[in-house]
């Protein structure tokens, strides 16, 4: 098992603290299907999320689908591997206010060193709020040092 699986199983379970843009924004995993590389993470959009226009910003729904997005990818990775986004896309169809949001990725393609993974946000009555997909590229060696 990859290190990448082993720390997600790490947070989900409460050893290690969430990662930092996770405490910032203040999402948490529901699931997280290793083996298929699927992902759920859970959201509740509050004022201090907002625009100004008053709706949910744009970018915390990006954000929020980016680590469930990495964190699905990252399953596939082998040790001493990791990744970079390459491409981010977004389609955003209803207004977020003040609701608990579930964002599901999974990965759709997985080549030996591009992927693509999606995103679906939904609210809690299961209506599409935002569709995400994203490019991936794998790095070994030297390009995953550190990372």
């Amino acid at each position: 098992m990859g290190m990448h699986i082993e720390r997600a199983k790490k947070w989900i379970s409460g050893e290690l603290p969430a990662p930092p843009i996770a405490q910032l924004i203040g999402f948490r995993p529901i699931s997280f299907d290793f083996e298929n590389g699927e992902v759920v993470l859970e959201f509740e959009a509050a004022e201090k999320h907002t625009n100004p226009m008053g709706t949910l910003h744009g970018g915390v729904l990006c954000d929020v689908a980016d680590l469930a997005m990495g964190m699905a990818f990252a399953a596939s990775l082998e040790d001493g591997e990791s990744f970079t986004t390459l491409e981010l896309k977004i389609n955003f169809f209803r207004p977020v206010f003040k609701e608990k949001l579930l964002a599901s990725a999974k990965i759709v393609k997985r080549g030996k060193t591009v992927g693509m993974v999606e995103c679906d946000v939904k609210n809690e009555t299961g209506s599409l709020v935002a569709r995400v997909s994203s490019t991936c590229m794998v790095l070994r060696g030297q390009q995953a040092s550190g990372r």
